[in-house]
């Protein structure tokens, strides 16, 4: 787990297995970006058996062999998806080929698990939307801003229990360690990457339909801007929106790529949960100048005040839900509806956004 660096920040829980050794095989596909390592984290945590990694680079595969092991070599995508053991294909694209993967995925038979932005247009939207309906499998999304952190996690269930009242308000934070240096060339292209509220927006969108229990939601106003990489001027290194959900929950965020050398984690992410009879605010991968583990909770409501600090102590129980979700065919881990309206949502605020040229 490297926090520094947010493209290759994989998070490790404790084994939880749901099925048995060989119960169910998935492959890793596609290693373009470093969330593969906490998708295939998570699954394998989970008790799936990793059976086969292929990536056109052999460079990726062996670093991805190193902490993978047990992963097989395969000689191309085409030996991957026709192998009938096979039952999901994660992978880790680049943005903008994440669908086409996914369709090929279904088109074999296989569920399919991307990392985050799952599109970067609706007209790939539409396509997934489609398959979906006509094979009845799942394209799932690695939301790892609340899937793969356990104070969200934990957060989500004092929702549920009804501890903050009815949720009214939800802000989110999600600022970004650059990195540029080291980060490949598709990283800097809007058309690969579809843009920063397309991208590190999605994690935002999704967790304010979570916790504000929100089928639908219109965008009421977004912007981006480059404000300080003219060296890359297609990047956007920030944005925000403000939305509002069909039950009258509201949501404002901000994302961006100016995390400071100085944190010792690639971002301070944040989120504030307001509801009728109480608050709740996340402090996701740090505790800034009081302590560097993040997974900090602090709860506050007609009862009380509390702090909790949750590294090793709630888990991720997204990745067993899924495994069991693709054998039994249902939607516990997330809905297919949800995942989907979490993307188009995005989009649409990417689409709208408002460009914001700042003066020099």
């Amino acid at each position: 787990m490297n926090k520094k660096d947010g493209m290759n920040y994989a998070p490790q829980g404790k084994p939880k297995p749901v099925v048995g050794d060989g119960e169910f095989s998935f492959a890793a596909v596609s290693l373009d970006h470093g969330h593969i390592y906490g998708m295939c984290n998570g699954l394998t945590e989970a008790g799936a058996t990793l059976k086969w990694v292929y990536d056109p680079d052999p460079k990726k595969v062996e670093a991805f062999l190193q902490v993978f092991p047990q992963a097989k070599v395969a000689a191309s995508e085409e030996m991957v998806m026709n192998d009938r053991e096979i039952r999901l294909i994660a992978g880790a694209a680049v943005p903008s080929e994440r669908c086409a993967l996914g369709l090929r995925a279904m088109d074999h038979g296989k569920d399919y698990f991307t990392d985050k932005t799952p599109f970067t247009t609706l007209e790939q939207l539409e396509q997934a939307r489609q398959k979906t309906a006509e094979t009845g499998l799942k394209y799932m999304v690695y939301f790892s801003e609340r899937l793969h952190v356990e104070s969200s996690v934990l957060a989500g269930q004092l929702i549920q229990a009804g501890e903050i009242g009815k949720v009214v308000q939800i802000t989110g934070f999600g600022p970004h360690r650059l990195n540029a240096p080291n980060r490949p060339d598709w990283f800097f292209k809007k058309e690969n990457y579809g843009g920063i509220i397309c991208d590190i927006g999605s994690h935002q969108i999704e967790q304010f339909l979570y916790f504000g229990s929100c089928k639908d939601a219109k965008v009421l106003h977004s912007k981006v801007g480059n404000y300080g990489n003219p060296l890359f001027p297609e990047l956007e290194d920030y944005g925000d929106a403000t939305l509002v959900g069909d039950n009258g929950v509201t949501n404002f965020f901000r994302v961006d790529w100016f995390t400071p050398d100085g944190l010792p984690t690639w971002g301070d992410g944040r989120t504030f949960i307001i509801g009728t009879k109480g608050h709740i605010e996340l402090r996701k991968y740090v505790d800034i100048a009081r302590e560097n583990s993040g997974n900090q909770l602090y709860l506050a409501n007609d009862q009380g005040i509390e702090h909790y600090s949750l590294d090793g102590k709630v888990g991720f129980p997204f990745f067993g839900e899924l495994i069991l979700d693709c054998l039994n065919r249902t939607e516990v881990a997330m809905t297919q509806e949800h995942a989907f309206k979490a993307a188009e949502l995005c989009l649409i605020a990417q689409k709208n956004a408002v460009r914001i040229v700042p003066s020099n």
